[in-house]
């Protein structure tokens, strides 16, 4: 699915990147990506799916 409609970035994207590179906050994922810099609608679905990333899931079970 298509987090940011504007860039083209999809929730697989963002999981991908946050494995890769260890992101674990919108923060990490705009200094990699475009997201947010258009229109800025997708920050709340990105966050969302960052919640999701197996890199944080592990972190809250910890």
């Amino acid at each position: 699915m298509y987090v940011c409609l504007c860039h083209g970035i999809s929730d697989k994207k963002i999981m991908k990147l946050a494995e890769q590179h260890g992101i674990s906050d919108i923060r990490g994922i705009r200094q990699v990506t475009p997201l947010g810099s258009q229109c800025g609608k997708c920050i709340r679905q990105a966050k969302e799916v960052l919640e999701m990333a197996p890199v944080n899931q592990y972190k809250k079970a910890s």
